[in-house]
């Protein structure tokens, strides 16, 4: 049976509280960020007693936690920033047991200049995919030293934004140390979310057994024509990367907003993952009850 949970950025409180609340829904797990009102590790500054205190925390509230997040921009166009994000993202992988799970994810980064997210031509050249290739050689070894495992994430504009990205990373990075976080929204793009299901069939005939962790979001074409959407949650402090919610034509709403074929999502994610977390993500706080009472819905229907 699928595990549920969802990320703790979604929850702008004190470390204790965010693990109340959580819990209080109905939860069972949660993807690790690591930003509370009362403690910030996000910029680093990580110890072996601080990543403990985390992850205690809600494996005292019965939320264990399933994965750390991690997210950088590991190709950063500017090498002294990229250095300093590959450190700061080794630090969470150096820790990651402490923190409880020992999967630790990020997206593969845009040579764009001022965002996370938008394309940038030398993401598909061979030079771009290159400098990928090596920071994640570098990350997959990191993680397996430390009995930990980095997790890829695939997005569309990021150097790694297709599904024959993928599998092409996962074939020239062939280790223990590096697996797949299954978000199937992040593969579409105005020129094949018309073929939803083929995409999400390729996917999974693909890359299954790659997959560590599942995240549960929405996908949908919209007319709003802005390169970059975000959204108010509610949290003046909130990172950047959970206000996010598409670029261009593309929005990538909370689970049950959008276009996602859900079924076919789950039934093709469960033949070979039945116990795998699934993480609901893309939303603010008032709007977890109704998210998750649409996946568990599905997860009832699908009987799993």
């Amino acid at each position: 049976m699928m595990q549920l949970g969802i990320f703790t950025g979604y929850f702008p409180h004190e470390l204790e509280e965010t693990a109340r609340r959580i819990k209080a829904l109905g939860f069972n797990t949660v993807q690790l960020d690591l930003h509370f009102k009362d403690i910030d590790l996000s910029k680093g500054g990580i110890t072996k007693q601080t990543a403990r205190r985390l992850g205690d925390t809600f494996r005292q509230h019965e939320l264990p936690v399933c994965a750390v997040s991690g997210y950088a921009n590991i190709v950063h166009p500017d090498l002294g920033q990229r250095q300093a994000k590959i450190e700061q993202l080794k630090q969470v992988i150096r820790h990651a047991r402490d923190f409880g799970s020992p999967f630790v994810i990020s997206e593969t980064g845009t040579f764009h200049t001022e965002s996370d997210w938008i394309h940038h031509p030398k993401n598909k050249t061979e030079e771009g995919f290159e400098e990928c290739r090596a920071v994640i050689a570098d990350l997959a070894q990191t993680a397996y030293d430390h009995g930990a495992v980095f997790c890829l994430e695939t997005y569309v504009n990021n150097v790694v934004g297709s599904v024959e990205e993928t599998v092409r990373m996962f074939a020239q990075v062939d280790h223990p140390g590096l697996g797949l976080l299954m978000d199937p929204t992040n593969y579409f793009e105005a020129h094949n979310i018309g073929d939803m299901d083929k995409i999400l069939n390729q996917i999974f005939d693909t890359l299954a057994d790659k997959v560590t962790i599942a995240h549960a979001k929405d996908v949908m074409m919209t007319t709003h024509g802005t390169s970059e959407k975000h959204a108010d949650i509610g949290d003046d402090e909130a990172s950047e990367g959970h206000t996010f919610r598409g670029v261009g034509q593309i929005e990538l709403p909370a689970p049950g907003l959008g276009a996602l074929n859900y079924d076919l999502y789950l039934k093709r994610l469960t033949e070979k993952h039945s116990n795998i977390p699934l993480i609901i993500e893309h939303l603010d706080e008032s709007d977890v009850p109704r998210a998750k009472r649409f996946v568990k819905d599905k997860l009832l229907q699908l009987g799993v």
